[in-house]
């Protein structure tokens, strides 16, 4: 019988977060490709853009003026998807199958850096650390807000993401309801500690429960480097392609020495650490194709901050169970300039993706950690 081949041998992969499974089908990265490509996004902006409404000084599209910033500059969306509370009462359902449910909330964009022209990779990992402290601020103070039930950071880099506007921001929206794939990962998460047996050696989750992250990681860790699928690891966190991953060049990043709820709970280590893995995915990421790498990351983590007793200390609960943990889904797939598409059987029947997450793997890891725009540099400077 011949012997089996992820490489060769189309086969499914289950994510047990989501509960979906993934088809797998390596072989086809050998079909040509006659279809649609991306132009590149440009890597070239100026400093400082008149025309954009994120730079300092700015009038905005609604017509506020941005302060001077020097740092990270945060403001509530002009253009928000959901709005502040209280909302109109929703009418009764005509039918039992066509219901509606109120939402409230509300949404801020979190600007990196006042240079127009940077973005995550190309900041300093001062400057990194400064994001993730605003990060946890403003997820502090929309977590804290009577009626959140969650508060989501992303990012959408890129315009083949959707993202309006190249200066280097991100997005939090704070919601009355806890969405459907948090809502997925949470029932999994819970589901797991309470049937699952803890192994030896393995980090536990709240009251020495079972973590199905905990768990996954530790495994990762023992998989022989070039079999395997991380990419980065450092002092507490490491950053792979999940076994399970949908996009081709998918990151997880997560820690492992110990289970870890939420962005306020880090100790001061761990954010640094934290902020390092970031700024070297999103290096490796540029690297890859020698592009500024589109992609949607975000934070997955407690729906909303512990509540804290007099004495300042977080109170534990039964979301502690989550573990905290950022998604990286980029869409480019052979080059700067060809994408995945979500298709018919993706669209119609369940995820798939062409090549295997250890080959992906081992693509980002044979990636420089210098970014190309600054050895482009230093060849310029070398040469003249």
């Amino acid at each position: 019988m011949e012997h089996f081949d992820t490489t060769s041998h189309p086969h499914r992969r289950y994510n047990p977060l989501t509960n979906i499974h993934v088809l797998v089908s390596a072989h086809r990265t050998k079909r040509p490709w006659l279809g649609q490509t991306e132009p590149t996004d440009r890597s070239n902006l100026p400093q400082y853009d008149p025309a954009c409404y994120l730079c300092p000084g700015n009038t905005r599209a609604g017509g506020k003026v941005n302060e001077v910033y020097t740092s990270t500059m945060v403001f509530e969306n002009d253009y928000a998807a959901v709005l502040p509370p209280p909302g109109p009462v929703t009418p009764p359902a005509a039918h039992p199958l066509l219901t509606v449910e109120p939402i409230q909330g509300g949404c801020d964009v979190v600007c990196f850096h006042p240079r127009h022209d940077l973005s995550l990779p190309t900041l300093s990992l001062s400057d990194v650390e400064s994001i993730v402290d605003e990060w946890t601020r403003v997820y502090m103070k929309r977590g804290t807000e009577p009626g959140i039930k969650y508060v989501q950071i992303f990012e959408n880099k890129g315009a083949m993401m959707g993202c309006s506007n190249p200066h280097p921001h991100s997005q939090v929206w704070s919601l009355s309801v806890v969405p459907t794939i948090p809502t997925k990962e949470l029932a999994s998460l819970h589901n797991y500690a309470s049937t699952a047996h803890v192994r030896s050696g393995v980090p536990t989750g709240p009251d020495g429960h079972a973590c199905l992250l905990c768990e996954y990681v530790h495994h990762e860790l023992t998989v022989p480097g070039d079999e395997g699928r991380l990419v980065i690891t450092n002092e507490h966190f490491v950053a792979l392609v999940p076994w399970w991953a949908y996009w081709p060049f998918e990151i997880m990043v997560l820690p492992y020495k110990r289970h870890i709820s939420s962005l306020v709970h880090l100790t001061t280590d761990e954010k640094h650490a934290f902020a390092d893995i970031i700024s070297r995915v999103t290096k490796r990421y540029d690297n890859l194709f020698s592009c500024s790498f589109a992609y949607a990351m975000g934070i997955h983590q407690r729906p909303i901050p512990p509540r804290q007793d007099a004495d300042g200390i977080y109170v534990q609960d039964a979301d502690d169970i989550a573990h905290l943990h950022v998604h990286f889904e980029p869409p480019l797939l052979r080059s700067a300039s060809v994408r995945k598409f979500l298709a018919g059987f993706e669209v119609m029947a369940e995820p798939q993706r062409d090549l295997t997450p250890e080959q992906a793997a081992r693509k980002l890891r044979d990636c420089s950690e210098v970014h190309y725009l600054h050895t482009a540099q230093q060849r310029d400077i070398e040469s003249a």
